[in-house]
């Protein structure tokens, strides 16, 4: 008879370049799990978990820590916790318009623009209000917002929206959305619609991924099986990645929509976090002060908001 521990977790994900350990895992740890895309990011997860659809969601730092806090600012539960660290390194935010969008050829052009996002809380959806405060386009009065943003769920829809007008800038992963860039006076007229151009860049202050679990599905996720035995599959997988750049180059070019002179470039600047398990307080201090800069979250949700971590270590130390 099968018990609650057999029964392989529901891990939502990115299907995109930074997923390739999670593909080791599974194909060389026989890790024993359902995957389950999730190509519009972290927000559509963060639906996705609460409606107790997955288990375990591998996505931004920004999406899920300010899924969170807006949460807590209306009385709800978050519906999950923060329990490990994928991804050390930033991530490459690039500000795209429209390949054929004469009227937009730089980022100090975008306030009071239409900003593309996937959906509210994701990635996109944060990242505009921190580009918007690099700038100090912020302001108090709600009636002026930096942006109108535009929910439109893909990437794919992303690219077609800012060259239609749907909407007039938007921000993805640069490697990502570098294979859609093009000189639009080479481009076959069909294709117009698909291609974009950068107007700039923005990095992320801190590591880019985390790693939630669901609070209904995945109870004391301190102590759960099923959880660690995810981690420690996924740290093999990690470090398999490690050891062979060839071999994942080989994957994120011909089953991914990657180039592999374009993972090769990815690989020099990706470092993924040896040892899963576990969340550094300074990550959540750092991401969460300047989501409140950006006026993505507000001081009302008051200090103790760290109680929403199941586990927390602090720098200098192992994890468990």
């Amino acid at each position: 008879m099968e018990t609650a521990a057999d029964v392989p977790l529901r891990i939502g994900f990115v299907p995109e370049h930074f997923s390739t350990p999670l593909h080791f895992a599974v194909t060389r740890f026989s890790l024993k799990a359902t995957l389950i895309p999730f190509p519009s990011g972290t927000g559509h997860m963060i639906t996705a978990i609460r409606a107790n659809e997955i288990d375990v969601g591998i996505g931004l730092t920004e999406g899920w820590i300010a899924g969170l806090a807006r949460a807590r600012a209306e009385g709800k539960e978050g519906g999950y916790s923060l329990v490990g660290t994928y991804v050390d390194t930033p991530l490459r935010w690039a500000i795209s318009t429209g390949a054929n969008r004469k009227d937009i050829t730089s980022v100090e052009q975008l306030r009071g623009k239409k900003v593309g996002i996937s959906r509210f809380g994701s990635g996109s959806d944060i990242m505009s209000f921190v580009l918007a405060n690099g700038h100090s386009w912020l302001s108090s009065n709600t009636s002026d917002p930096p942006f109108t943003p535009v929910a439109l769920q893909t990437f794919a829809a992303l690219r077609a929206g800012v060259n239609s007008g749907t909407a007039d800038f938007f921000m993805w992963e640069h490697f990502t959305s570098k294979r859609y860039y093009a000189d639009p006076t080479l481009l076959d007229e069909n294709k117009r619609n698909d291609r974009i151009k950068k107007i700039g860049e923005l990095p992320t202050p801190w590591p880019s991924w985390l790693i939630v679990s669901n609070d209904t599905t995945v109870p004391e996720p301190t102590s759960n099986t099923r959880l660690r035995s995810f981690m420690s599959k996924l740290d093999e997988g990690i470090t398999y990645f490690n050891d062979h750049h060839e071999e994942a180059v080989t994957y994120i070019s011909t089953e991914l929509d990657y180039t592999a002179e374009d993972a090769q470039e990815w690989l020099k600047g990706v470092r993924f976090t040896q040892g899963v398990r576990g969340v550094a307080a300074t990550i959540i201090d750092m991401t969460w002060n300047l989501l409140l800069k950006a006026g993505v979250v507000g001081r009302e949700q008051g200090p103790d908001w760290r109680k929403t971590l199941s586990w927390l270590r602090r720098d200098g130390e192992e994890r468990e």
